[in-house]
């Protein structure tokens, strides 16, 4: 299999690490919406009722500081290197566009949704109240 054809095989929506994500929230009782795309950057996840949206975002291709699943290829840096900075420029460029519209923008990096416990806890921790017994809703 050639780099080309791993690079198209690469899944825009519904990868591991959203699904992990998505799973833990609607375990914590959140309810959302997927893909927006009348939101800037088509968020993965998105909370009308918190006005907050969510992009998981995977290590390696939107540079996670630090992290060490966002190395840098040893091959074709000319090539890389701009396609990183790119990824890395229009992520700010949309989530500066989502704040001017009064959003709340999480990032969610996938080494975090490979630690359950964690991810939890930054869920938690992110959405108050969540998880704990859920008020009825009206009419039910």
């Amino acid at each position: 299999m050639s780099r080309s054809d791993i690079m198209r095989a690469v899944k825009r929506a519904h990868t591991g690490p959203e699904i992990i994500v998505r799973q833990a929230m609607h375990a914590l009782g959140l309810r959302f919406r997927l893909h927006r795309r009348d939101l800037p950057g088509s968020p993965d996840i998105v909370l009308p009722r918190f006005r907050t949206v969510v992009f998981v975002h995977g290590c390696f291709w939107h540079r996670h500081p630090g992290c060490r699943y966002a190395s840098t290829p040893k091959s074709r840096q000319k090539y890389w290197l701009p396609k990183f900075k790119g990824n890395v420029e229009r992520d700010a460029k949309k989530e500066a566009q989502l704040r001017e519209l009064g959003w709340r923008v999480l990032v969610i990096w996938e080494c975090e949704a490979r630690k359950p416990a964690e991810l939890d806890e930054r869920l938690r921790r992110e959405f108050p109240g969540v998880g704990s017994a859920r008020t009825p809703r009206h009419g039910a």
